[in-house]
């Protein structure tokens, strides 16, 4: 099956889609930007206590809680890396977030997923090479998963528009 790949701007957490994915810290405390974002929008109590049973979660990997008051039945937190210059398996690291999203994505039934820009906020990852990463592993699971849909949901319409110059001919 190929899932439909689309590029938005907006608020991830008013998406209706099955599962948007969080771009997480390690103790999956609720952080900044998109992170704190969500746990306020899915409602902060229910969230933490979810994340709390769950403890932690290694960076390249992701996990999932219930999408509590969000219209997304679940949320996928994915641990991105902090750029500490791309000789630390950084890649490796970010493209592990997306694949470990996807399939759990897919054991949860899913047919539709959303994902911020993982890792390019404060843990500094370069923007172009994050998309870059971003864009294959999609693309790749795209070929094989049972996902209907792929949205890569950015904040900003410059991000959105970097998307899109890779993603539409």
């Amino acid at each position: 099956m190929n899932a439909r790949i689309e590029v938005i701007q907006g608020d991830i957490t008013q998406l209706d889609v099955d599962v948007i994915v969080n771009a997480a810290n390690e103790g999956l405390r609720g952080g900044g930007g998109v992170d704190g974002a969500i746990h306020r929008a899915a409602g902060s109590e229910p969230l933490q206590a979810a994340c709390r049973e769950i403890g932690f979660c290694a960076t390249g990997q992701a996990c999932v809680t219930p999408g509590f008051n969000l219209k997304a039945k679940w949320i996928v937190h994915a641990v991105g890396p902090v750029w500490r210059g791309g000789h630390t398996n950084e890649d490796a690291l970010l493209a592990g977030c997306y694949a470990s999203s996807l399939r759990l994505a897919e054991d949860q039934g899913a047919q539709s997923i959303a994902f911020p820009c993982i890792s390019t906020g404060v843990y500094g990852f370069p923007f172009k090479r994050a998309r870059d990463i971003a864009i294959r592993e999609v693309r790749t699971f795209a070929e094989r998963g049972t996902l209907e849909r792929i949205l890569f949901c950015c904040f900003s319409a410059s991000d959105a528009e970097s998307y899109r110059e890779i993603l539409v001919p």
